[in-house]
């Protein structure tokens, strides 16, 4: 339906009128355009131009001027690891745009890297914004770093990694959601609403990545870049699920994993990238190599050369070469000897050039890119309180016997290798993150604590070695004080990628300070910075204290001293299960009954002789200065049918004395199945804030769909039968009610 309006122009009486559009055709006709411009773009476009715009390379390659003169797709390397020196970034991102334009093809580029968890403001890392589990500030955030990234040029972040991570040996961990496919699809579902907005073409959006498609978390040994053999069936139930929620969401780029799958490179992987993204899913995006990945394929074993590998991965369906330039030296040659089709090129050139489009780059190269807001940032302020409400959601008490909080009186000791630190809190991949802006925990409980409190420090030990270490004199220092905080954990280069560790304990001499300070008598809380979980048993049985600040961003100092003064409540939950020891690792709450379930005193048995099945911590788990009450769940009926909806509601009640904030959490239990079923999976989960005494009905609503599985018979849907629900806050909830699902599905 079309509108027509007349309005007269000026005294001239002159009689003007325009249509107006419905929302859908708008739409459609605005696709159409960026249809024909793309392809009037590829019919203009030489061999050697279409193979540059499937490359992102970084400003170190040698060509990397030339190239961008010849009409580059992209470039890369400058976010990763901050402003290339010297030079202004969105300086730098206007002059090679320029000289983009200037090209035969005149196709601008895109500016890509690593927006993890900030871009200039600094974040807690992606796991401790998982364990905030508040899918609305986790948005909130990436929306603040797209605005940061954008007004400096770029317009396709790396992000979010979205990687099942079930054994914290591997140092990606701290990149991810953790361990649940549930709370990691909602995460990743707020992290694409955040990166691109609701328009893409605005100037402060940009085009997000999901990473790193798929089942790399599952890497054998906990070593990153290693190989992966996941059975089929875990792999759909548990890895794929936030890459689908990531697509059904709309995220414009999909990156390829490095490693092997059942022996396959995923990069060559047709049946992965063509077979699930493309035909099963029908998602239609970019799909990128990982650094270096499609020239890897040679080293894989499974490419005679690079011009093989170039072949195979475009086949398989990556569109863009990250890094190599394998496909800018490689693609032209194999089409003019017959081994690939012009067309195959074409339809990754499409994808690539649509996508430009949707940002608004084939209208306006130099939509994205604000020197003003980047000298200026006056985002600054806002940013950094938000850093800090970040970083104050994400920290997770797990143990407390009533130190906690601190009295704002008397001496606090605060001890540790970590406790004076900045550059280990910035977490990895920082961007244009400064390690002077971070505020360390010594610094924030001197702002927090009031001028009763006199607060003294020691680092006792190194993170690593023995530089510098004086136990003795911290344990002085801890007996002439009140309390002492014990900073404890991780250094940078023991988390992030290419830093797999082959233990989780504390590394170096920490548990020895840690003990020796303990010995004294005195009051100790324990905390800890890390990249994933570690083994902390011998702090849970002789500390009085702890808390994990994961690697909090550069609030992290004010935002614990919030809460160890109790200015702020703990809500933290952890998104990971906590083993007691590296032995049950990798661990995961969902686990599957086993035939012989059992206990260390119950031979012939699924047990470990010396050590408990069940974790320190369970997932899900964290504690706050109140209490809170859960009601039995009441259920909308006693059958869930095909199509159907079910809603599962419970009472919260704060029963404490302070305000707080939980976690209301939903686990399904499927009670007879044609494969054995976990014996439970998180379904829901809704944080609610309330005041001393306030209560508050939360409601959840099952469907036939969020009870799908991989069946006996390979196929995916619902079995009739009995199911059980968990209602708590954490995954030991205890609350419990019974529905039958009827009917196939």
């Amino acid at each position: 339906m079309t509108v027509s309006r007349r309005r007269f122009a000026g005294s001239l009486g002159l009689l003007a009128s325009f249509t107006v559009l419905p929302p859908i055709a708008r739409a459609q006709a605005e696709q159409a355009r960026r249809r024909d411009k793309v392809e009037s773009i590829i019919a203009g476009m030489s061999l050697e131009e279409k193979a540059l715009q499937l490359c992102v390379i970084g400003d170190d390659h040698p060509k990397f001027e030339e190239y961008v003169r010849a009409g580059l797709g992209g470039t890369n390397g400058i976010i990763t690891v901050g402003a290339i020196p010297g030079i202004h970034l969105e300086s730098f991102t206007r002059k090679t745009q320029q000289l983009a334009t200037q090209s035969p093809s005149k196709v601008p580029i895109w500016y890509c890297g690593d927006t993890a968890h900030g871009f200039t403001t600094e974040y807690p890392v992606p796991l401790a914004l998982a364990a905030t589990w508040n899918p609305e500030l986790v948005r909130q955030v990436h929306r603040s770093a797209a605005t940061e990234a954008t007004a400096h040029g770029v317009t396709w972040t790396f992000s979010p990694m979205l990687d099942i991570a079930r054994d914290p040996r591997w140092g990606r961990m701290t990149e991810g959601a953790g361990e649940d496919p549930y709370l990691g699809s909602v995460m990743a579902v707020a992290q694409v609403r955040g990166f691109q907005g609701d328009d893409l073409s605005a100037p402060d959006t940009m085009l997000a990545t999901a990473k790193h498609f798929a089942g790399y978390g599952g890497v054998q040994a906990g070593r990153d870049y290693n190989s992966v053999n996941i059975p089929e069936r875990e792999f759909r139930d548990i890895y794929l699920p936030p890459f689908k929620a990531a697509c059904d969401a709309g995220i414009g780029s999909v990156m390829a994993a490095f490693n092997t799958l059942d022996g396959v490179p995923v990069t060559s992987s047709r049946e992965l990238l063509t077979g699930v993204l493309r035909e099963r899913w029908g998602w239609d995006g970019v799909i990128v190599s990982d650094y270096d990945a499609v020239l890897e394929l040679v080293t894989h074993g499974v490419a005679a050369d690079p011009a093989d590998a170039a072949a195979q991965a475009l086949r398989a369906g990556v569109d863009v070469d990250l890094h190599s330039g394998t496909y800018a030296a490689e693609l032209p040659g194999l089409v003019r000897s017959g081994r690939l089709k012009e067309a195959e090129v074409d339809s990754a050139v499409r994808r690539v050039l649509t996508a430009k489009a949707k940002l608004g780059l084939l209208d306006d190269p130099f939509r994205y890119g604000n020197a003003r807001l980047s000298n200026q940032q006056p985002w600054k302020a806002a940013h950094r309180e938000q850093a800090r409400e970040a970083a104050r959601q994400a920290m997770v008490l797990l143990k407390n016997d009533g130190v906690l909080p601190l009295a704002r009186s008397g001496a606090i000791a605060v001890i540790g290798p970590l406790a004076d630190d900045q550059r280990n809190m910035l977490g990895t991949m920082p961007a244009l993150g400064r390690s002077e802006n971070v505020v360390t925990m010594l610094d924030g409980l001197r702002r927090v604590a009031g001028e009763r409190v006199t607060v003294r420090h020691a680092m006792g030990v190194p993170v690593k070695g023995d530089e510098g270490a004086d136990i003795a004199g911290a344990v002085a220092l801890a007996e002439q004080c009140d309390v002492t905080v014990l900073v404890l954990g991780e250094s940078d280069d023991m988390i992030g990628e290419g830093d797999s560790r082959a233990s989780i304990d504390l590394p170096g001499r920490q548990l020895e300070l840690a003990r020796a300070v303990i010995a004294t008598g005195k009051p100790v809380v324990a905390v800890f910075s890390s990249g994933r979980a570690l083994d902390l048993s011998w702090l849970d049985e002789n500390a009085n204290a702890i808390v994990d600040i994961w690697v909090p961003g550069e609030q992290g100092g004010t935002a614990l001293a919030d809460l160890l003064f109790g200015d702020a409540n703990f809500s933290g939950k952890l998104p990971v299960t906590f083993p007691r020891a590296l032995g049950q690792v990798p661990i995961s709450y969902d686990h599957l009954p086993t035939g012989r379930p059992g206990a260390i005193d119950e031979v012939y048995t699924s047990r470990y002789v010396d050590l408990v099945n069940a974790p320190l911590y369970p997932f899900g788990h964290g504690l706050s200065y109140t209490s809170f009450d859960y009601g039995a769940p009441r259920l909308s009926g006693e059958t869930l049918s095909p199509g159907g909806t079910l809603r599962v509601t419970t009472r919260v009640e704060n029963t404490g004395r302070r305000a707080g904030a939980t976690v209301a959490q939903l686990y399904v239990h499927d009670r007879l199945a044609s494969v054995s079923r976990p014996v439970r999976r998180l379904k829901g989960f809704e944080r609610v804030e309330l005041a001393p005494g306030e209560a508050r009905e939360v409601t959840f609503t099952l469907t036939p769909d969020d009870l799908a599985f991989m069946r006996r018979d390979r196929t995916w849907g619902t079995e009739p039968g009995d199911y059980d629900i968990y209602i708590g806050d954490s995954s030991n909830a205890e609350a419990t009610a019974r529905f039958r699902l009827s009917g196939p599905s």
